[in-house]
């Protein structure tokens, strides 16, 4: 039997003890009831470990090399309307300057 990743943070060590299911990495505890009636997709958290989703808008917390361009996103620059997607980069946005670009959700915080 496979385990549920963490629905806080996403932590793929869970394990169980006493009837619950139990984060290492947040503390976390939880039944397994209760992961069944949060169906929710994507968990992707910002550098602060605040939760993020569809629409947000973040902010660069660090200077990002661009490959191919001339320029770095520099840190403080704000992006609105982001998109949620599956991989290492998991964040999907339009950088003002730069254009469409992905970027990791390590180095943005949510405003």
């Amino acid at each position: 039997m496979t385990l549920p990743n963490c629905p806080q943070c996403g932590c793929e060590y869970t394990y169980e003890d006493r009837g619950l299911l139990v984060c290492p990495e947040c503390a976390n505890e939880w039944t397994a009831d209760e992961q069944e009636e949060t169906t929710e997709g994507l968990i992707v958290l910002d550098a602060n470990g605040n939760r993020l989703a569809d629409g947000d808008s973040v902010t660069v917390i660090k200077d990002l090399k661009v490959k191919g361009a001339s320029g770095a996103i520099k840190q403080g620059t704000k992006v609105k309307n982001i998109r949620l997607v599956e991989g290492d980069h998991n964040i999907d946005c339009k950088v003002e300057g730069f254009g469409p670009m992905k970027l990791k959700s390590e180095f943005v915080k949510k405003n």
